[in-house]
């Protein structure tokens, strides 16, 4: 078995998704410095096709990481700021009367883009917040009884500040399972906080970031990515692992099928940015913390134990390390 990439989709070598991958993940430590975690996570929701959801506290660079991936692909690009008096139709679009043909026509709304910056997602009211419900998970808007489809491909990169933040709108379980993955910022470290006083303290360096690679260079990476084989037996390593939060007794709502679909499919893509043509079970361990975790509701009897600040991450941890490792990855 090799390890690299050899049986590349037609039109795009593993060469040139290297190259491509890389030079994206270039562009954006331009502007995010020491968060490789960040941008490895952004990378992999884009080639697989999810939707990624970026929770901290304030002034940490979320919206900034947003805006750096999209600033590095030649895209249609919207930003939403979520706000108290934002309306479901700003999102999604409305129908106008048209004097002139005496007809409604519709005007879409902010959410007709590749890439959809969701800033600060939880300070709007939860009416507005489902408004993405359905172009999240099927990309497309039904308005006024007419579907209307979304550009190809399609990505919502939505900011939230913690909960406990004052005006905040906590986001119901069904839209957090449409999130591929959720992560942190968190905070940098000395020498990146030096170098960030440095660099920014005469110009903003996302007006240095030039677009590294077309909507059509997007869509033949996810294509690339998507072709990484995965065996049955990994597919039954992600099962179990789903299975086990869904049975544990310490969780009140546990991963959703959809979880399990996303997991295999961000894993597919992590291969792929490893230069590897398949996927192997660290692919798969390694992301269920990031996928599964803001999809999972804890018991009453598990946030109340002080054996873990994070009952759900100390859960997860339990549950990987008990499920049988797949001896063959083939």
């Amino acid at each position: 078995m090799t390890d690299t990439i050899s049986s590349a989709p037609q039109g795009l070598t593993a060469d040139q998704f290297r190259e491509t991958t890389g030079a994206i993940a270039a562009s954006m430590r331009q502007v995010i410095d020491g968060k490789d975690h960040a941008i490895d996570g952004a990378l992999v929701v884009l080639l697989a096709e999810g939707n990624l959801l970026v929770e901290d506290v304030p002034g940490v660079g979320k919206t900034m990481l947003a805006r750096a991936l999209a600033a590095s692909i030649d895209a249609d690009v919207r930003r939403i700021q979520f706000t108290p008096d934002l309306l479901p139709s700003d999102v999604t679009g409305v129908s106008i009367f048209s004097p002139a043909t005496r007809e409604f026509e519709f005007t879409p709304g902010a959410v007709f883009a590749n890439i959809v910056i969701a800033d600060e997602i939880n300070r709007s009211s939860p009416k507005t917040q489902s408004s993405l419900l359905e172009a999240m998970e099927e990309r497309q808007v039904s308005v006024d009884g007419r579907t209307y489809q979304l550009p190809d491909p399609f990505l919502v990169v939505a900011t939230q500040n913690p909960l406990e933040m004052d005006g905040t709108y906590a986001l119901p379980e069904a839209q957090l399972d449409r999130f591929m993955m959720r992560m942190s910022m968190g905070y940098p470290d000395p020498e990146a906080e030096m170098l960030m006083l440095r660099q920014r303290d005469a110009e903003n360096p996302l007006t240095k970031i030039r677009p590294v690679v077309d909507v059509a260079g997007v869509a033949r990476l996810i294509a690339f990515a998507r072709r990484v084989h995965v065996s049955p037996l990994i597919e039954q390593y992600a099962v179990s692992i789903a299975q086990a939060t869904r049975a544990h007794g310490e969780l009140r709502l546990g991963a959703s099928p959809r979880a399990t679909l996303q997991l295999v499919r961000a894993a597919k893509a992590w291969a792929a940015l490893q230069g590897r043509e398949y996927v192997v079970p660290d692919d798969v361990s390694g992301l269920v913390k990031p996928i599964f975790g803001h999809r999972l509701v804890p018991a009453r009897t598990a946030v109340g134990t002080r054996r873990s600040a994070d009952p759900v991450a100390r859960i997860l941890d339990e549950i990987v390390s008990e499920a049988p490792v797949p001896v063959a990855d083939r």
